[in-house]
């Protein structure tokens, strides 16, 4: 069996590559667990310099990195060499703080000493996908080896050399051998590396099917998960907000990796009053960002990451156009070769569409107008996803307690798009998946909160 990566751009193939084989692939998992063993004995200043070193090897090697992201999976070459700064910062991050968030927690009690330790579980599988091939495993992986895991990678089949080039990142950073591991192998693969004795943890970051199917193998087998999963993330713009520089806000995060990201904003909950003067605008912005090739520098919106994947977008479009949504802009396949979609702008979306109730993973935008701020609030949160949200009004106190205690996801953001952050924890609710990611929170989801007591 072979996987192929493709460029999104052109439809030519960059390279086809072997998969492993089971033997290699049990061979490989055996060599990361007993890397384990010996891993989880290094002090954490052990540990820190190596993570620091990843930091240096991806910010000495950008280019190249960005590079490989941007022919692989179609990334605008500007937001690939960020994503590679990104993931430098993310290793930076867990190299200064591990320490701290690791740090045993003393609780007194009847003992002469009691206390709460965090340590490793071992060998975690990470399940990633192709929209951000660097950054999706980085925040993971920095944690987990900080905390003493470690890793061996299933990374999204059209990624391949991405997955090869983190595993060859590990080895130059000084790493010993077994650390990290990537396994090139399809998706119908993953239940049974879940199934395997010396897996204790998953991670994945994918779509709702996905996740489901691998919480319920997981479970199955009593191991832990840790999910983030799609999202249809509502913006609410209510009557007082800023509206020139709300829809600057709103049209970056709609157009962010070419509308390929779980919290790109997708749903714009706009007020009645503002509605008229909220599309002219919006449209006008959405016009003016170039798609085109991703290798040129002032590209906004390149191809989708595959042809199936675009089609599947324009469907949903459609879709919704029969059941009464008004396009505004874009809506048609281009002519050209590649997988391309563009800026495409709907308006009078209703319950029931496909650009009301699923997540639109492209460059679409779907605006829902509303009466007030209280139907903007039941319409933000009517939908199965919880991943981010966001809010725009002049009263920051307002928009505070919007985001604090009427929204219904992991990350609420004021007069903002949503985006991760290693200082914050990043996750979801309801069918966005469960668990967190970065800050304190995201080191603590894969270790052993362990109990100590001394009579």
């Amino acid at each position: 069996m072979t996987i192929e990566a493709v460029n999104p751009a052109t439809g030519e193939t960059i390279k086809t590559y072997r998969e492993n084989t089971p033997a290699e692939i049990h061979d490989i998992i055996k060599g990361v667990d007993e890397a384990f063993h010996s891993w989880r004995h290094t002090a954490l200043t052990e540990r820190a310099p190596l993570v620091k070193n990843i930091a240096g090897v991806l910010r000495d090697n950008r280019e190249e990195y960005a590079l490989l992201a941007t022919r692989e999976m179609g990334k605008p070459i500007t937001e690939s060499r960020a994503e590679v700064e990104k993931c430098a910062w993310v290793c930076d991050y867990y190299a200064d703080n591990a320490a701290v968030f690791l740090q045993p927690e003393v609780v007194e009690t009847d003992a002469s000493k009691s206390y709460v330790t965090f340590q490793p579980l071992g060998v975690v599988l990470a399940v990633m996908p192709w929209n951000f091939p660097f950054w999706q495993l980085f925040r993971f992986a920095a944690p987990a080896v900080m905390a003493g895991n470690t890793i061996v990678m299933k990374h999204s089949s059209n990624v391949p050399g991405c997955a090869l080039a983190i595993e060859d990142i590990f080895h130059k950073a000084g790493f010993p051998t077994g650390i990290f591991r990537t396994l090139l192998v399809g998706s119908s693969r993953v239940a049974e590396l879940i199934e395997h004795s010396l897996i204790r943890a998953v991670t994945l970051t994918g779509s709702v099917p996905a996740g489901k199917a691998v919480a319920a193998k997981a479970g199955a087998v009593a191991k832990k998960t840790v999910l983030e999963l799609g999202g249809s993330d509502p913006y609410v713009i209510l009557e007082d907000a800023d509206l020139e520089a709300t829809i600057t806000t709103c049209v970056t995060s709609r157009l962010i990796n070419s509308g390929q990201t779980c919290i790109a904003a997708k749903r714009f909950v706009v007020v009645e009053p503002l509605r008229e003067r909220f599309e002219a605008l919006f449209v006008e912005q959405m016009c003016a960002r170039k798609m085109g090739d991703p290798l040129e520098e002032d590209t906004i919106v390149g191809p989708q990451a595959r042809h199936d994947l675009r089609n599947e977008l324009h469907q949903q479009v459609q879709d919704s156009i029969e059941q009464g949504a008004t396009c505004l802009l874009g809506g048609r396949i281009p002519e050209s070769k590649g997988a391309y979609y563009p800026p495409t702008v709907l308006t009078g979306v209703t319950k029931g569409m496909p650009a009301y109730e699923e997540e639109l993973f492209g460059p679409v935008a779907a605006i829902i107008p509303v009466k007030d701020e209280k139907e903007a609030i039941r319409v933000a949160n009517d939908t199965l996803f919880g991943l981010g949200a966001a809010v725009f009004t002049r009263d920051v106190e307002r928009g505070e307690r919007i985001a604090a205690t009427e929204l219904e996801a992991g990350c609420c953001f004021v007069n903002a798009f949503v985006k991760s952050d290693p200082r914050l924890p990043f996750g979801g609710i309801k069918e966005s998946g469960y668990g967190r990611e970065l800050s304190s929170y995201g080191i603590r989801e894969f270790v052993n909160v362990k109990t100590v007591y001394v009579v």
